[in-house]
């Protein structure tokens, strides 16, 4: 029969779309397939689809969706918002995708220490809640999966019961990455050369495909571009997004710095360009076609390790060689697959040699094309959310939910107090610091959560409440 199914993103859901709303309405297209689909963004949605339902929701339509679906599929902090959501009646599928709690690290360097510190916390929260409670759970690479195990593990989502029935786990939490469109892109008009001022028709053009964010490192690429320019002189680079189409998401300081090194470097508007907006996710053909090679450059931290460049994907639809930094996920395919170059992080020098090679040496740049070409074929949408699609067909609550061993947790308030509990009488579970960052959430609510605090101490004794 055909399945009812929600998918809720916080991200916007418009022309202008990023990676979060762009794999939720690809969800919903591969899903529409087998069942009602409803797409519905707790930001704001502008989107108009025939095959499925786009919408935005406040907390009261939510609620209604949520009613009539048999399948809810969320993203980011969608639970922490909503914990209504973790209702034992629903059965949950959480897109853990995005290591945030490895993003915050560089994001939130800025901010003052304790601020950083319960930044860093609570978005580990926001992913442990919805891992505890998930019936079924994606992530965007094999390596990625790893890491995920080893969390659910802590949480104690690895337990008899989940165990027993699949011993692989790959019930619980499998691998969908993100994919490309099954159709080749086309161009309709140019975007960038010829287009843009100072960008001619003829010129060779190195695409940074998507927003300027901290974990990257777009300054060692301007070096690189600046050095190589001085024997290149039809070479460009183009930032294709700068200002995030989310308000929420502010610009970071590694995208001022980029443009105050291209201003120091009298490269500005003559060698590199920053478009300021965000393209039209159904116009980026038009950029992409106008690209002769793409870039990702990235830092060595714990985050490239983890990290799953959805940039490249845009690249690959593209046929477009690629140079990026070593140490992520897309490194060892580009290396294996022979689809471009890949430098160690930090390296002016080599990144110069690697742009020069693959643009300059004569059938460098066409056999690595060859090669995008042929390995894309394997990374269409359908092919990739297969998983997902499988599940919603025969959507099921997961083992240890079904036995009772992780309990919902209805109040957010009194869980969290639960928590502190917890976590004072382990030394070993969390530091001091966040302990007391929570102890002072817990305080601000307390007044409205009182009854349900005493009422939860006064039952410990009678039940277990299955928090690990």
């Amino acid at each position: 029969m055909p399945r009812k199914i929600l998918i809720i993103t916080p991200d916007i859901l418009g022309v202008l779309m990023a990676g979060p709303a762009i794999r939720a309405f690809e969800m919903a297209k591969a899903l529409a397939r087998i069942g009602e689909v409803r797409l519905v963004s707790t930001v704001r949605a502008e989107l108009v689809q025939d095959d499925f339902e786009v919408s935005y929701a406040d907390d009261l339509q939510l609620r209604a969706h949520a009613d009539w679906a048999e399948v809810i599929v969320f993203q980011g902090h969608v639970l922490a918002g909503y914990p209504w959501l973790r209702d034992p009646k629903n059965i949950l599928v959480a897109d853990i995708y995005d290591p945030m709690h490895l993003e915050v690290l560089e994001q939130g360097k800025a901010l003052p220490s304790d601020a950083r510190y319960a930044q860093a916390v609570q978005t580990a929260e926001v992913l442990n809640a919805q891992i505890e409670r998930a019936d079924f759970m994606l992530c965007a690479s094999d390596k990625q999966r790893d890491f995920w195990l080893g969390q659910l593990a802590a949480l104690c989502r690895i337990n008899p019961a989940t165990y027993d029935e699949d011993a692989s786990l790959r019930s619980l939490l499998t691998v969908a990455p993100f994919g490309i469109e099954d159709n080749a892109p086309v161009q309709t008009r140019h975007g960038i050369k010829g287009v843009i001022p100072g960008i001619g028709e003829s010129d060779t053009v190195i695409l940074w495909g998507g927003g300027i964010y901290n974990w990257f490192d777009p300054i060692t690429l301007i070096r690189a571009v600046h050095a190589l320019s001085a024997t290149r002189p039809d070479l460009r680079l183009f930032f294709l997004g700068v200002k995030h189409p989310n308000p929420n998401v502010p610009e970071m300081e590694v995208s001022l710095k980029a443009r105050e090194l291209a201003i120091e470097l009298d490269l500005l508007d003559r060698v590199v360009f920053f478009n300021e907006g965000w393209v039209p996710y159904q116009e980026r053909a038009n950029f992409l076609l106008d690209a002769d090679l793409g870039v990702s450059t990235h830092f060595d931290h714990l985050e490239t390790s983890f990290s799953f460049r959805t940039r490249i994907l845009d690249y690959m639809w593209a046929s477009l060689p690629i140079v990026s930094t070593d140490g992520d996920t897309f490194a060892n395919i580009i290396r294996t697959h022979e689809l471009g170059r890949v430098v160690p992080p930090n390296d002016v020098p080599a990144l110069e040699l690697a742009l020069d090679d693959l643009l300059y040496t004569e059938g460098e740049h066409a056999r690595a094309q060859e090669n995008v070409v042929r390995y894309a074929q394997d990374l269409k949408w359908a092919d990739m959310l297969r998983p997902l699609v499988d599940f919603c067909r025969n959507p099921h609550r997961a083992a240890d939910n079904i036995r009772g061993v992780l309990s919902p947790r209805n109040q957010r308030v009194a869980d969290l107090q639960y928590r502190i509990d917890s976590l004072e009488r382990s030394t070993s579970w969390r530091l001091t610091a966040p302990v007391r960052w929570l102890r002072s959430v817990a305080n601000h609510h307390r007044a409205a959560a009182t009854d349900c605090v005493k009422a939860r101490r006064a039952n410990r004794s009678h039940h277990s409440d299955g928090v690990s």
